[in-house]
């Protein structure tokens, strides 16, 4: 059929069909969010707070899933999105509003609508830079650690006034919350560099003291769960910053100039390595009088960015040298 399609100068028509087990983990992924904005609206938060954390175990499942059993489709890439944008922008947002903000008027809401719209612009912003930043790092903090931070503080705060160590109620706590709401909301559009662990390979051997260390993990995690989660996102919420200044320390731009790789990208700027010459020196390397490679090493080819890039692109610019 597609064939026939073809032969008539037409497109082949798109498979309809969708791949049932990563997107099975982003729906799962998708209700926790719902579930918890509906217990958050009866009052419910500490469950509410839970169902997050659910939600971005699910959520970094989903792709991995799909990497290992080769499952990966456009239609994941943004139904995931959307799932991210309901579990880590909207639900929080409104958890804390209704734990908190609500008695802060008009600045509880704005504080709410800047987390909001702070989860909207990162997540659009991740989907255009995907193969152009560095994929060691995050530009700016993570969604679901974002909403793991806001919703941690209403975890831990919950939790302690059950066990009566603390006697503060959110509204208590409300312009507390508000520093910390606008803070994750404004972080996610940051360009602060944070670490994204996906150059950690789980396939490769490791000395037995690492398997040690998850158990330890674990056992620290369970020992209080609130207590921990908060303690440890709170953590990786200012890493990032701390490494941005330690960076401009050691000489690197300083992070008030400092201008997203992708935000040039976006503007056509998706260039590795800029090569420019004098004149002479391109009428010389177009007869072939001189080499692409002898020109970048002696320095008559300025090279700007990456200088195996460059070398690599001397084969397709190089010129047979006349006899």
């Amino acid at each position: 059929m597609d064939d026939d399609r073809h032969r008539e100068g037409l497109a082949p028509r798109r498979s309809r069909r969708i791949y049932l087990l990563p997107n099975a983990f982003t729906t799962a992924a998708l209700f926790c969010g719902f579930y918890a904005i509906v217990q958050a609206m009866n009052g419910r938060f500490e469950v509410a707070a839970i169902a997050i954390f659910v939600a971005m175990v699910l959520d970094s499942l989903d792709g991995r899933v799909a990497r290992m059993t080769n499952t990966q489709s456009a239609f994941g890439e943004q139904y995931d999105s959307l799932s991210d944008m309901v579990s880590f922008g909207a639900a929080p947002a409104l958890i804390m509003y209704e734990w908190s903000l609500r008695g802060l008027g008009k600045w509880g809401w704005l504080a709410a609508f800047i987390y909001v719209a702070g989860a909207a612009l990162r997540l659009a912003r991740f989907n255009t830079n995907i193969g152009v930043v560095d994929k060691r790092f995050f530009q700016g903090l993570p969604s679901p650690a974002a909403a793991a931070l806001v919703v941690g503080l209403v975890w831990i705060v919950t939790d302690l006034r059950q066990t009566r160590w603390i006697t503060a109620s959110g509204a208590d706590l409300a312009w507390a919350s508000f520093v910390l709401t606008v803070y994750a909301g404004i972080t996610m559009v940051s360009n602060a560099p944070f670490y994204s662990f996906k150059d950690i390979n789980l396939k490769k051997s490791v000395p037995f003291i690492f398997v040690i260390g998850i158990v330890l993990l674990f056992v620290l995690v369970s020992s209080d769960p609130p207590v921990v989660l908060f303690s440890l996102f709170l953590l990786y919420g200012m890493s990032g910053y701390v490494l941005w200044l330690w960076r401009w320390r050691r000489g690197g731009t300083p992070p008030w100039q400092e201008t997203a790789g992708a935000e040039a990208a976006d503007e056509g700027d998706r260039r590795d390595a800029t090569i420019t010459c004098e004149g002479h020196d391109f009428l010389r390397l177009a007869t072939g009088h001189l080499s692409a490679v002898t020109g970048v090493l002696k320095g008559q080819l300025k090279v700007k960015g990456d200088k195996t890039k460059a070398l690599a692109l001397s084969s397709l610019i190089d010129v047979p040298t006349p006899r």
